[in-house]
C-alpha cells in the first residue's frame, strides 16, 4: 500500500485544522500535495500540504488526479464514508512525534 497517493484519506495532524480527515487530490513533489476535505464535509479546504503534517489511514476513494471538490465528495458518499470523514480525531503531541519519527526511520 502506498502511503501517500492519489485518493487516500488522511488525517491532518498541525495547523487549525489538526485532528480532521482529509483526502489527497493530487502530488506536487516529494514533500508536498494538495488536500480537500471537502470544506462542507469535513472543514478542511483545499490547499497545498507538506506530507510531514498529515498522516495517511487505510481507507482511500476513487478519484482522478485533481478530481475536484464535488468529484471528491461524491467519490466518498459512493463508498460510504460520509460519517467516518466528519469525526474528528483527537492527536496528541505524543503521536506526533511518534509519526514523525517513523517517517524519519
Amino acid at each position: 500500500m502506498p502511503a501517500i497517493e492519489v485518493g487516500r484519506i488522511c488525517v491532518k495532524l498541525l495547523g487549525r485544522e489538526a485532528g480532521r480527515k482529509c483526502v489527497i487530490v493530487d502530488i506536487v513533489d516529494h514533500n508536498f500535495v494538495v488536500i480537500t476535505g471537502p470544506k462542507e464535509l469535513t472543514g478542511v479546504r483545499r490547499r497545498k500540504a507538506n506530507i510531514n503534517h498529515i498522516e495517511p489511514i487505510d481507507k482511500k476513494v476513487e478519484i482522478s488526479k485533481g478530481a475536484s471538490d464535488e468529484d471528491v465528495l461524491k467519490a466518498i458518499k459512493e463508498a460510504g464514508l460520509e460519517d467516518f470523514m466528519r469525526e474528528k480525531v483527537r492527536i496528541t503531541r505524543k503521536e506526533i512525534l511518534e509519526a514523525k519519527a517513523l517517517r524519519a526511520a
